[in-house]
């Protein structure tokens, strides 16, 4: 038969938690001066909560989001989301500046030595490239993970990104150096067999973090450019039921895969790749892109949400 458990001794649980809490000692001076054992000690601390004679309030600065961020962790089953506070009035580019800034400063505090990054590409991960201080790092390579999309001008500008991006954090860029979209497939199973593409490739699957944008179909410029895609693609996407893509890797508003003739026509990383990728961080945010960052992270890619708070609270309202 179990014995009843005693009583708590409440003068040992407050002598123990004023001496941790108000006059700094550590656990293992408290077992000392008390004639405990240090695991005694921390079993004391945690009943001392348990009984209410230790209660821990937490105060966030103003302007930080905890409570929303923790909502939208749960509600999303993701690891971290950073909100960043927004005022009435503010321009989409400021909003993509600030973004961006806090996504810079997630990776600086979170890169480690031997990371291997994918870059995406896009114009809010071009801000947060913008607003990173450089900072040494080691055995980092940072991977270009999808070819330029639209002229020259912009398919060089994706292989600036990883470019600058590694010179800021003393890294090895790992160059991508393909269109994005194609014209045929043969033109695709000719440039992947080129040895410079093959050696980018081999870096998809080994991926530690991968930084990506989220495109809403309905905003992505270089959907609605006229020259980018095959004619006729945004029409078939839009049909399909498409409302959003990660890399150009098209989801529908649940989420789901929209398999189009244009995923044989992408040089660049894939949704199962994305998937297996420990830790994928969407740089996104904006009011015409809510509905297509709702879709994606129901698409079980993302990690880590980085965006504004009047996009986090319409999340959170889903």
């Amino acid at each position: 038969m179990p014995r009843p458990r005693s009583a708590p001794d409440l003068y040992l649980l407050s002598k123990v938690s004023t001496l941790y809490y108000l006059r700094d000692q550590t656990q293992q001076e408290i077992a000392e001066r008390l004639r405990l054992s240090r695991p005694a000690v921390s079993r004391l601390l945690r009943d001392a909560q348990t009984h209410g004679i230790v209660q821990i309030t937490i105060s966030p600065p103003r302007g930080l989001h905890i409570d929303l961020e923790s909502r939208l962790e749960e509600q999303f089953k993701l690891g971290v989301v950073r909100i960043v506070p927004t005022e009435p009035g503010t321009s989409p580019d400021l909003l993509r500046r600030q973004i961006g800034a806090a996504a810079a400063a997630f990776l600086s505090r979170t890169v480690h030595p031997g990371d291997t990054i994918g870059l995406a590409w896009g114009t809010t991960l071009s801000a947060m490239v913008q607003a990173m201080a450089p900072m040494a790092t080691e055995g980092v390579h940072v991977v270009q993970t999808l070819g330029g999309i639209g002229p020259p001008a912009a398919e060089a500008y994706a292989a600036e990104l990883v470019r600058r991006l590694a010179q800021l954090l003393g890294a090895v860029p790992v160059l991508f150096p393909v269109p994005g979209v194609v014209a045929t497939t043969e033109v695709r199973d000719v440039l992947r067999n080129d040895p410079h593409v093959q050696a980018a490739l081999r870096y998809f699957d080994r991926l530690d973090t991968v930084y990506v944008g989220i495109g809403s179909i309905d905003s992505n410029p270089v959907l609605n450019d006229g020259h980018s895609f095959p004619a006729g693609t945004l029409e078939s996407l839009a049909n399909t039921g498409a409302v959003g893509d990660i890399a150009l890797r098209f989801f529908d508003a649940n989420g789901a895969p929209v398999k189009t003739a244009l995923d044989a026509l992408i040089l660049g990383i894939t949704t199962e790749q994305l998937r297996r990728a420990p830790r994928v961080v969407a740089v996104a945010g904006g009011p015409g892109k809510v509905d297509a960052i709702h879709a994606a992270l129901k698409a079980d890619i993302v990690d880590v949400l980085i965006t504004d708070q009047d996009t986090a609270e319409e999340l959170a309202r889903r």
